[in-house]
């Protein structure tokens, strides 16, 4: 079957992928995963560490100066929402949450700066609780290797790749394909020559 094939490969190349944001527990994670929207992990991981030295805890960072969170963030993408963001997302965790990250869908996604595909990486890294987050790497992935239409949505995408991934391989196959998008199969100068998967690749423009 494809999708077997499609694991047995992933699984080649990328044995050991897992999430690339620095985190050391499901706060940090959760505040990670929202500051990454358009902007790399690599970008995020150089201020997470000035960021949680000075705010380690919910509590601290609920009281945060907004400005002073801004300067920490000012070197990445949309950091002036996402300050505001992540104060607020701070302050309902202490508040309504007695300082912890929930591990349920439905509490994480009323969160401030918190959507689906952020709860998916939570619930998943944090938690163990099988999902698939489905970020531009993965979305571009499943419809180049026809496992989604181009026309899906992210969560069309997502239900699909539930549906024909074994639930076991769903938490390891989301970072598998981002790894396969950020490094292989690249939105703009894919590898086509030297991958393994061209003969069922379905983009138009592969250079093989």
């Amino acid at each position: 079957m494809k999708i077997d094939r499609i694991i047995e490969v992933m699984n080649d190349m990328f044995p050991d992928a897992k999430a690339e944001l620095t985190h050391d527990n499901a706060f940090e994670l959760l505040v990670a995963v929202v500051l990454s929207a358009q902007t790399t992990d690599k970008a995020v991981n150089l201020v997470t560490p000035i960021l949680f030295d000075k705010y380690p805890t919910p509590e601290l960072l609920m009281n945060a100066d907004y400005s002073e969170v801004c300067d920490v963030l000012k070197t990445i993408g949309l950091y002036k929402n996402k300050a505001k963001f992540i104060i607020a997302l701070a302050k309902d965790l202490v508040l309504l949450h007695n300082g912890e990250v929930p591990n349920d869908r439905t509490k994480l996604e009323a969160l401030p700066g918190v959507g689906r595909k952020t709860a998916n990486v939570v619930l998943s890294n944090a938690f163990n609780v099988p999902a698939i987050a489905v970020d531009t790497h993965v979305a571009r992935i499943s419809v180049r290797l026809g496992l989604a239409k181009k026309d899906d949505n992210v969560l069309e995408i997502e239900q699909k790749l539930m549906r024909k991934l074994p639930k076991d391989k769903w938490m390891k196959m989301h970072h598998q394909m981002i790894f396969f998008g950020r490094y292989h199969c690249l939105a703009k100068k894919p590898k086509c020559s030297d991958c393994p998967l061209k003969d069922i690749c379905k983009y138009e423009q592969k250079n093989i």
